[in-house]
């Protein structure tokens, strides 16, 4: 076979095939790292034999799929599995038809953001534009072959007919195959370095993927999941739009992944030692970070992850309720982890305001946060705001200075700290000056867009590869907000939870956020049951205190989640049940939507 060598740069374990490997290690009633959903008996088959059995009595074959796969192995070992089976097969590769690579760099350069080794623009042509529409019409099946199998990302751009077979990878993944430098972006020359790998992906190569992907969902005959690539499963694609209808009337819970940081802490390691340990920390949890998180499906032992866009494709309106009518495909509410126990202070930094955000990166909504904080150590604080008696020019002068002459900035000169406990909830609004201090546990709860941090300070640290980390000192001071200093963050940017509702067993706190916030906040104390209504929203859920809290669905779904999981009960559900199954006080935060009547104009565009 063609497997390169390496093929993944990563500490992080790769996800077996089969559901009792993945749960070998973990802890009794602990949380769960491989989360899947049930897709009923006969669903997933495992192994590039029983995939060529299924393909071999085909004429013709396409096999598109995502940027990342491991397509000369995955030809190499198929065309293995059906040679076993007497059927020779044709192939042909759709990169045959891709424009010249100096043709791609100049379509893409207008989205890369020049020499900026994060931030791009969001590419606004399709996958399409990558190829030569006279090369993609000249790939015909040979009448001479038994079966003729055009592959490739872009491959059902050619228009074949027959049987459509999708290959995805989660973009984690694809992440640590860019590092090892096994693969390419799409029509590029060569693989590039990590960092300006991932920045093509996320603003060029991904988005013209999932616009494709989207274009296909509904034809898709067979869907592989190809992060193992000695090792494949694969489902139906009836079966699988089967069961995501089914996640879309019920509950869902994403595959978290896991990083290390500069700032990392250890909490994540400690608790979850079913995690890989050879790390110096875990910084992130990506807990429901939607455009890189995957879901897992399981049917009769073997396993199966898809990207979460299949499910925002298969039926947004569903998930969102009425929100899809602003955000689309999108997943709009964040959920993800930062941990700074026994690490590091995160970047002193802001997020963009929305005008900013759409014209200078394409996106179609800020990066507003919330800092939830889920535990605290003795003294732990949260920068916020700055002190009443803020200098811009001093300010910008001691932000120059250190990143000319390598000297410390005194931040507490600048910068409000607040106390960090338990359940409190900070409001990071675009423009807000903030970062988490160290010996905290954040559940940050914010709007989906990720990347957009502008950071001003970090502490004169090196990242996890020894070298400076990118300062955006100029994008910051073009959206900071000045004003927001003094007395009135303590009175708008944290949050004043009160008592909403109650009943037996059961009390409502609203944990209200930011007017310029377009989702909210709630936290139940149960010690009985409550039932909740969407009313029309998705709800983003999180066990923050007890061991455990039973979901019911309202068609009979029901589900455990341990501490700090996060599910999500999309609109569509109607109304669900939080059951604490030993009466023993248990909290759960909820996030969603605000109403539309409530947004601050200008929000999403």
């Amino acid at each position: 076979m063609t497997l390169p060598t390496p093929w993944r740069k990563t500490t992080q374990h790769l996800l077996p095939a089969r559901a009792a490997e993945a749960n070998r290690d973990a802890p009794p009633a602990a949380y769960n790292i491989y989360p899947a959903h049930d897709l009923g008996a006969g669903a997933i088959e495992g192994g590039f034999p029983a995939l060529a059995q299924r393909l071999a009595g085909a004429v013709q074959v396409t096999i598109d799929g995502y940027p990342g796969v491991l397509w000369a192995d995955f030809r190499d070992r198929l065309d293995a599995a059906l040679g076993a089976l007497g059927v020779r097969a044709r192939w042909h590769d759709v990169a045959a038809a891709l424009q010249p690579p100096a043709a791609i760099d100049t379509l893409i350069a207008p989205f890369l953001g020049g020499d900026d080794p994060i931030f791009g623009t969001r590419f606004t042509g399709s996958l399409a534009d990558f190829f030569d529409a006279t090369a993609l019409g000249a790939l015909r099946s040979d009448p001479q072959a038994s079966l003729n199998i055009l592959y490739g990302c872009g491959a059902a751009l050619a228009g074949w007919a027959g049987t459509l077979v999708y290959v995805d990878v989660p973009k984690n993944e694809i992440q640590f195959r860019q590092r090892a430098g096994s693969v390419t972006c799409l029509g590029a020359a060569a693989p590039l370095a990590p960092k300006p790998a991932y920045k093509r992906s996320y603003f060029v190569d991904w988005v013209a993927a999932n616009r494709h992907k989207q274009e296909l969902h509904a034809r898709i005959d067979w869907i592989v999941d190809g992060q193992r690539p000695e090792e494949i499963t694969f489902a139906r694609g009836d079966a699988l739009r089967r069961g995501l209808t089914q996640l879309a009337a019920s509950f869902f819970r994403v595959r978290p992944w896991f990083e290390p940081g500069p700032w990392g802490g250890q909490w994540i390691r400690q608790h979850m030692p079913q995690l890989a340990q050879d790390v110096p920390n875990y910084a992130w949890s990506f807990e429901l970070i939607v455009p890189e998180n995957g879901l897992l499906f399981a049917s009769d032992g073997w396993l199966l992850e898809i990207s979460f866009d299949f499910l925002m494709h298969h039926d947004a309106p569903a998930i969102l309720g009425e929100s899809a009518a602003a955000f689309g495909c999108e997943f709009p509410i964040r959920f993800d982890f930062l941990d700074t126990f026994a690490g590091g202070n995160l970047s002193v930094q802001c997020h963009p305001r929305p005008e900013y955000i759409r014209r200078h990166f394409g996106e179609t909504f800020t990066q507003d946060e919330t800092y939830y904080i889920l535990e605290a150590g003795a003294g732990a604080r949260c920068y916020l705001g700055f002190r009443e008696d803020i200098d811009r020019a001093a300010f910008r002068a001691a932000l120059d200075d250190s990143f000319a002459d390598a000297t410390p900035v005194d931040v507490d000169r600048f910068v409000q700290s607040h106390p960090a406990r338990k359940h409190d909830l900070f409001l990071i609004p675009n423009g807000t000056i903030h970062c988490s201090g160290i010996d905290t546990l954040v559940l940050e709860i914010s709007a989906t867009p990720y990347i957009f941090t502008f950071k001003m300070y970090d502490w004169m640290r090196l990242d996890l590869d020894g070298r400076p980390r990118p300062l955006n000192i100029d994008r910051a001071f073009a959206n900071l907000y000045f004003d927001r200093k003094g007395a009135r963050v303590q009175e708008e940017f944290i949050s004043k939870p009160y008592e909403l509702a109650g009943g037996a067993g059961w009390e409502l706190i609203h944990q209200p956020t930011h007017r310029h916030h377009f989702y909210d906040v709630h936290r139940y104390k149960i010690t009985g049951s409550v039932e909740v209504v969407t009313d029309g929203s998705c709800h983003v859920l999180s066990l923050v205190e007890g061991k455990s809290v039973l979901l019911e669905t309202a068609n009979g779904a029901r589900q455990r989640f341990h501490y700090a999981e996060t599910f999500v009960v999309p609109a569509a559900a109607g109304s669900y049940r939080l059951i604490s199954e030993d009466g023993a006080e248990i909290q759960v935060v909820k996030a969603f939507v605000k109403p539309r009547s409530a947004w601050v104009e200008g929000v999403v565009a």
